[in-house]
């Protein structure tokens, strides 16, 4: 018999020594503990309807893994880009919970997406990155991935007010997190609003115009060395 989510979570908060996440109410959308194998190991074959870049990235080379019950995700030297494990979910405001494992200069992204805004670049709405010393809380949709922003940076057409709006998009926090260890992560996206928090304590909120794009349709796993992700839950608030 299946434990119910909530009494899940305050037991593995017990068991591994973590504050148990915090109870979230709305419509569970994806849930996912990773607790299976997979058919080929030789295959990035995670199921449960997550996807990769790793064929059009990484020349097909497998960096997502099921392993020990959690998934591992490490990008391959040949990638051309870091790694994005992908998921579909239509919402508006959301929580998304899991627990995180980093080394030293690894990193997490929760990457929030909707595929047909086409004002920016792959979709690119807001953005909670994770290292073990600082947490990025970006609006990507009115900062840098907007087409206009991105084109005129690349092209070396940056002007020094577009620099300050852009950066002026982003909040970042310091952060002082064990490596190697198990964390519990909570983002919160309501309205223009992004709240995070790390281990039960608020590490981080930010609120800033694109959060609050109405329509929202994936959620990005990003990493640009190494992480492992565990108990992934997003509720549609």
């Amino acid at each position: 018999m299946k434990f119910h989510f909530l009494a899940l979570a305050f037991a593995l908060g017990s068991i591994s020594g973590l504050p148990a996440t915090e109870p979230v109410h709305g419509t569970l959308l994806i849930e996912d503990n990773f607790n299976r194998n997979e058919s080929d190991e030789s295959r990035e074959m995670i199921g449960n309807g997550w996807s990769t870049n790793s064929r059009t990235r990484a020349k097909g080379q497998k960096q997502a893994d099921l392993r020990d019950g959690a998934l591992h995700i490490t990008r391959a030297k040949v990638a051309d880009h870091g790694v994005s494990v992908v998921h579909e979910a239509d919402f508006r405001d959301a929580t998304i919970q899991c627990r995180f494992r980093l080394g030293e200069a690894d990193d997490l992204g929760i990457n929030i997406a909707d595929m047909k805004e086409k004002s920016v670049h792959a979709g690119h709405i807001c953005l909670a990155r994770i290292r073990l010393n600082r947490l990025e809380i970006t609006d990507l949709k009115t900062g840098r991935m907007k087409i206009e922003h991105r084109d005129a940076k690349k092209d070396g057409k940056e002007t020094a007010a577009m620099k300050k709006l852009v950066n002026s998009k982003s909040g970042y926090f310091d952060l002082r997190l064990a490596a190697d260890e198990w964390h519990t992560l909570s983002v919160r996206i309501n309205g223009d609003s992004m709240t995070v928090r790390i281990n039960g304590d608020i590490a981080g909120e930010f609120t800033s115009s694109g959060i609050g794009q109405p329509t929202k349709s994936r959620v990005r796993l990003a990493v640009n060395r190494s992480a492992w992700v565990d108990d992934f839950r997003l509720w549609r608030q």
